[in-house]
């Protein structure tokens, strides 16, 4: 979300941050300039406090933004320039840059993965791709079709009581006769060991403490396919400042601070119930109503770096993802129904052949 362009000392162009580095560096010039160190803390804000008075006191920054009217992404670029092409759905655009006012955000994680290496994991990754429309390596080989991207996401610290009503199952084994043929045909009369289950009824408490439960907040990334870049390294981030961004894109968030509370106890429930099987005991346990507060909660909102390129087939959009930190590949996969068909044709050619050999 940056609007600060960042001079080089040697030869006064732009500069941007070089991934792994750590530092800004000319794509003209090769020189590179340090980025200083934040003494700012990332500080945890009170969820109910801002929600109630704090929104409207939030520190926020103006940025340069465009925004998509297919998929609704809006996507910070440099002042007074036209996006060409949507970061995430692959839309061809002619949409001007307009100053929006964002949250800004708290903290972020700078990208370690270079493009380069970017490049050779998604290319990696598409060769693993059978009956891939041959298009789709055309479109591999562009140079910008993949892009530097920082993503919107909410933290959510807090503590939970959770009240459960619920059975806990206990097996034990009993003997069992029943009626069988032996190898002569005759009926005969045996026993077996078979398990079965008393079950009691169960109450309780249980507490739980949740640190950074993370939250997508955008709405322009399927979140079952970002939830598979995980885990980030989150005891990394680093206070937010504009030279991390600088020759990247970035998301604003689209989902809201309260909506993304609301996924974030979808996460939280999950470890909930675990906890109470575990304080239920037995070998088995059933969960008929937990009842959770939620104490103590604060948020802070960060972004974190991905690669991404969005390609069109046939009217659909298949997105692939790379975490900026780790270089995990993600993505959605195209298939060519010609060269399934071509394939399938070969398989019957081949039978067809076979069953005339061996008549």
């Amino acid at each position: 979300m940056t609007a600060k362009l960042f001079p080089c000392r040697s030869c006064g162009a732009k500069v941007e941050f070089a991934p792994g580095a750590g530092t800004l560096k000319c794509p003209y010039c090769g020189a590179s300039n340090e980025i200083p160190r934040s003494a700012e803390d990332i500080v945890e804000l009170d969820f109910h406090a801002f929600l109630a008075e704090a929104s409207a006191k939030a520190e926020t920054m103006e940025a340069s933004a465009a925004t998509c009217p297919s998929c609704g992404a809006t996507s910070s670029v440099e002042a007074h320039t036209t996006l060409s092409h949507c970061p995430f759905c692959g839309t061809q655009l002619m949409v001007k840059a307009q100053p929006h006012r964002f949250i800004k955000p708290k903290a972020l994680l700078p990208f370690a993965v270079t493009q380069q290496d970017a490049w050779v994991r998604f290319r990696a990754w598409l060769k693993k791709l059978w009956f891939a429309p041959g298009t789709l390596k055309a479109f591999a080989r562009a140079s910008d079709s993949l892009k530097g991207m920082y993503i919107p996401y909410w933290t959510y610290d807090a503590n939970t009581t959770s009240h459960y009503l619920g059975e806990r199952g206990d097996d034990y084994t009993v003997s069992e006769s029943y009626q069988t043929k032996d190898n002569q045909g005759r009926t005969v009369t045996r026993t077996r060991q078979v398990v079965k289950t008393r079950w009691t009824p169960a109450s309780g408490v249980v507490w739980n403490d949740f640190d950074d439960v993370l939250v997508l907040a955008s709405a322009s990334l399927p979140r079952a396919q970002t939830e598979r870049l995980e885990p980030w390294d989150l005891k990394n981030l680093a206070p937010y400042q504009d030279e991390y961004v600088s020759g990247f894109g970035a998301e604003a968030y689209q989902v809201d601070l309260k909506d993304g509370f609301d996924r974030a106890k979808e996460i939280m429930d999950v470890a909930i119930r675990s906890s109470i099987c575990a304080d239920i005991g037995g070998d088995h346990q059933k969960i008929h109503s937990v009842k959770t507060r939620h104490d103590n909660i604060t948020f802070k909102h960060i972004l974190l770096p991905i690669w991404i390129s969005a390609y069109r087939y046939r009217n659909k959009v298949y997105r692939f993802i790379i975490n900026g930190r780790t270089g995990e590949v993600q993505g959605e996969r195209p298939w060519s129904k010609m060269k399934i068909a071509l394939f399938v044709m070969a398989i019957i050619a081949v039978a067809v052949i076979l069953f005339k050999v061996l008549q």
